[in-house]
């Protein structure tokens, strides 16, 4: 088998390609024939060398892919040869609230997806929809979970006739804008690019600002939803204070991330006059991958993907996913 390896801060030109025997399952285990992965923005911190989390070295790198069961070892019960399946990202947070104890993630302290065989213990694998190729559910474990979570995992959720504020057209942001649409939620998007407003809206959003044409686009929010603000808002951005500006009173502000080193500090008048809760969503658990994956089945959701790459292109594909140049996300086929 081939697997691609990389050192964090080596940036997209360490990638490198070797050949390994193929493995074989021991106890638990099940060994995935990886017929997709896809990018996300962890995967170029990875390589850039300021991921969050540690990187082991010489990591197989992508936490995202999907595949076939090919072989499973003893004492495996939940799933056969031939099962269509995806990885979690974070493989032993089954349930519950997330701790220290789930910090080992894929394509960072453990080997990743960019690999012809990949071998997962049962606990991190999750049967994907019937009706997504493995394009598609390649696309799930990281932008989707975490948007799900973003949307579902305060414990209250969003309810049909709120408002959703999504940020861009990044991965997380576009699984938001459908999957708030699927629970009768009304979304109000913002991008800086008129042609993706037309793109945006064609998804589904209620409404779309152009953030370089209206700055002060929580103003504008605000305009849309009668001066109440919209119930809830997943920050992509780190821009945490314009969010607040932007959310009702005791809303939520979902923290995906932030794309600038210098996201700018909150000033804490803001966030008590906001009276809002801002809550931190680190993707999400095997139990939320579960439940999300019953809503793609249920309504039928495709994942939005922008361009797929041959495996021998992965390089490439890292540069165009950091060209910015994408709407949806970028797949890797193997």
């Amino acid at each position: 088998m081939r697997s691609y390896h990389v050192d964090s801060g080596a940036g997209i030109d360490g990638l490198s390609i070797r050949k390994h025997e193929d493995p074989a399952p021991e106890a638990g285990q099940v060994v995935v024939a990886v017929h997709a992965t896809s990018l996300s923005y962890r995967e170029l911190m990875v390589l850039r060398g300021d991921y969050v989390l540690p990187v082991k070295p010489d990591v197989v790198p992508v936490s995202d892919g999907a595949g076939e069961v090919v072989a499973v070892g003893p004492g495996v019960a939940g799933f056969r040869v031939g099962d269509r399946v995806a990885a979690t990202l974070f493989p032993s947070w089954q349930d519950g609230p997330f701790g220290v104890q789930h910090l080992p993630q894929r394509g960072g302290s453990l080997d990743g997806m960019l690999t012809e065989l990949a071998v997962i213990e049962e606990s991190g694998l999750v049967p994907i929809p019937d009706h997504l190729s493995y394009e598609e559910a390649a696309t799930l474990p990281c932008a989707a979970v975490t948007a799900w979570n973003a949307l579902t995992g305060d414990g209250i959720g969003l309810r049909p006739g709120q408002t959703l504020v999504t940020q861009g057209s990044g991965g997380v942001s576009l699984f938001a804008l459908q999957f708030a649409k699927a629970l009768g939620v009304r979304v109000i998007a913002t991008t800086s690019s008129p042609a993706k407003t037309q793109r945006l809206a064609e998804l589904g959003a209620d409404e779309v600002i152009d953030y370089r044409a209206t700055p002060d686009w929580p103003a504008e929010v605000r305009e849309l939803t009668g001066g109440r603000g919209a119930d809830r808002v997943v920050d992509v951005a780190g821009l945490l204070e314009q969010s607040l500006k932007a959310v009702t009173i005791e809303g939520h502000v979902a923290c995906v991330g932030f794309v600038s080193n210098a996201a700018p500090p909150i000033d804490p008048r803001v966030l008590f006059a906001s009276g809002a809760t801002i809550r931190p969503v680190a993707v999400g658990s095997r139990a939320q991958f579960v439940a999300m994956n019953r809503a793609i089945e249920v309504n039928r959701i495709r994942p939005v993907i922008d361009r797929v790459f041959d495996f021998d292109e992965a390089p490439d594909a890292y540069r165009y996913y950091a060209s910015g140049k994408a709407l949806g996300k970028i797949v890797i086929r193997l």
